[in-house]
C-alpha cells in the first residue's frame, strides 16, 4: 500500500502560561487511497529513541503504515530544540541522554496525549489505537498503555523502566503504577527485550516481567539473541539484525491486526483457563 507523509505542529498546553509557549510536531504517516476519500484506518503512535523521528524512525513508521495504519510520531524534546533529527554521534548521543532525564515525566504523558488526541480527530483514523516504540520510545510506548484509548502496545527494548531512571529528577514510576494496577488490563502488551542488551540486564528484564504478571496484565514477553537497537537499520554500531527486524515486525503486525485491526468489541468477562490436554 502507498503511503503519504506529512506533519502537524499541536499546542502543548502545559507551555501556554510559561516564558516560551510552543508547539510540539508530530510526523504523520498515511496510506494512500485514490478514490477512497471516506476511508478510515487505525491509529498508531510510533514514539522514538533519544534522537527524535530519524531516518530509521521514519522507515519503521513508513512500514507500519503501509500496512493500513495511520501513524503519528511525536517529537519528544520540542521543550528542548525544533523537531529536527539529533545526530546518530558522540554529540548527539550525549545530548538525547541529557534531555531525557531533563524533561517532565508528565510532560512525555502530556505528549502521548497529545498524539493520541490527534490520531482520534483524524478523518482517515477510525480511533483504534495502537502504540509502540524502541529504545526511550519502547519506555514512552510503555507509558502510553496506561491510556484506555490503546488497545494494543509492543514495546521494543524499553530503557529505564526496571531502573525507574526516566525524566527530570529520575521521578519514573512506571512499574509503580503496575503495581497500582493502573495499567490497562484491557489492552494487549507486548514487551521485546535483547539477552545481550546491556541497558536492560537480566535483573532489570525479570523485574519488568515479574511485576506485569502478578499484575495480571495481558503480557507476551519475547527475550531474544541481539543486542540494543537491533532494529536500527542506520548507525546502529554494529548490532542492526535485519532478519530478526523482519521477524518480530511481523509479530507485531499480527498483534496490531488482531487487537486494533479488527473490532471485537469491549472484552467481557474472564478467559477461560487453557485445558490440560495433548
Amino acid at each position: 500500500m502507498l503511503i503519504t507523509s506529512t506533519y502537524k505542529d499541536v499546542d502543548i498546553p502545559s507551555s501556554k502560561n510559561t516564558a516560551r509557549p510552543h508547539q510540539m510536531r508530530i510526523f504523520l504517516f498515511a496510506p494512500s487511497t485514490p478514490g477512497y476519500p471516506k476511508a478510515k484506518f487505525p491509529g498508531v503512535v510510533v514514539f522514538s529513541e533519544i534522537y527524535q523521528v530519524t531516518g530509521p524512525v521514519e522507515r519503521f513508521a513508513g512500514q507500519i503504515a503501509s500496512q493500513g495504519y495511520v501513524v503519528a510520531c511525536p517529537s519528544s524534546y520540542h521543550e528542548f530544540q525544533g523537531p529536527d533529527a539529533i545526530p546518530y554521534d558522540e554529540e548527539g548521543t550525549d545530548r538525547g541522554n541529557k534531555f531525557k532525564i531533563e524533561k517532565e515525566v508528565a510532560a512525555y504523558d502530556e505528549d502521548s496525549s497529545l498524539a493520541i488526541d490527534l490520531l482520534a480527530s483524524l478523518p482517515n483514523c477510525n480511533g483504534r489505537i495502537a502504540a509502540t516504540g524502541m529504545c526511550l520510545g519502547g519506555h514512552l510506548a510503555f507509558r502510553a498503555a496506561f491510556d484506555p484509548r490503546v488497545l494494543a502496545t509492543f514495546c521494543w527494548f524499553a530503557t529505564d523502566i526496571h531502573s525507574a531512571t526516566l525524566g527530570k529528577g529520575k521521578s519514573d514510576d512506571s512499574l509503580e503504577l503496575v503495581r497500582n494496577k493502573q495499567l490497562n488490563d484491557k489492552g494487549e502488551l507486548v514487551m521485546v527485550f535483547g539477552k545481550q542488551d546491556t541497558h536492560v540486564p537480566r535483573e532489570g528484564r525479570d523485574l519488568i516481567r515479574k511485576t506485569l504478571e502478578d499484575a495480571g496484565i495481558p503480557l507476551t514477553f519475547i527475550e531474544v539473541q541481539a543486542q540494543h537497537a537491533f532494529i536500527r537499520d542506520q548507525s546502529s554500531k554494529g548490532r542492526w539484525d535485519a532478519a530478526l527486524t523482519r521477524s518480530l515486525f511481523g509479530v507485531m503486525m499480527e498483534v496490531f491486526e488482531r487487537t486494533v485491526g479488527r473490532d471485537l468489541g469491549p472484552r467481557e468477562g474472564p478467559i477461560p483457563e487453557a485445558q490440560h490436554v495433548c
